[in-house]
């Protein structure tokens, strides 16, 4: 699978609920653990692979795990951690987010999830749903922050050859 870069409309738009729970969405988070791993990343959003499904995957080192159609039902605290995004590769900032959230949604077995959540393991999960809503981790930032980074990655983008949106074509033509 492809994880899809700062600037694909696909990473914006909003994903809607898994109605079933069937073979081909157990297939699905099997390539996205996978993918992940790759990367490497700790966590991924369906989204991020193209598929608009309200589903993330994660490892914060106590093995792959599936939350599906999940909600954050409340938070708590403040937590400021230096934050990447797979979708924007190389680059990271300081965000302030909830340091505590109750996350709520579904296994790949359709069993109700109820997880209380902090530091690393809750910003995973704010982090996921925010791309789950359409919201890239450039809208977290500061104002001066954001201005820094839209700088950047519009010269990235710029740089790029047309259809070649994740610049690959750069390293098999040197």
């Amino acid at each position: 699978m492809i994880i899809r870069q700062y600037g694909d409309p696909v990473l914006k738009e909003m994903t809607r609920e898994v109605v079933d729970i069937d073979a081909a969405v157990v297939a699905l988070t099997e390539s996205m653990v996978e993918t992940m791993y790759e990367a490497p990343g700790s966590g991924l959003a369906a989204n991020q692979v193209g598929v608009q499904r309200r589903i993330f995957v994660y490892d914060i080192g106590e093995g792959p795990r599936t939350v599906i159609n999940p909600r954050i039902v409340e938070t708590d605290g403040e937590w400021v951690y230096e934050e990447g995004c797979l979708s924007i590769p190389g680059l990271s900032w300081e965000i302030v987010r909830p340091n505590a959230v109750h996350l709520v949604g579904l296994d790949l077995e359709g069993n109700e999830l109820s997880i209380e959540a902090t530091e690393l393991e809750g910003r995973v999960f704010q982090h996921e749903l925010d791309h789950l809503d359409g919201i890239l981790l450039v809208e977290r930032l500061n104002p001066d922050q954001r201005k820094e980074a839209l700088g950047i990655l519009r010269r990235r983008t710029l740089d790029m050859p047309a259809g070649d949106p994740d610049g690959l074509s750069r390293i098999f033509t040197r």
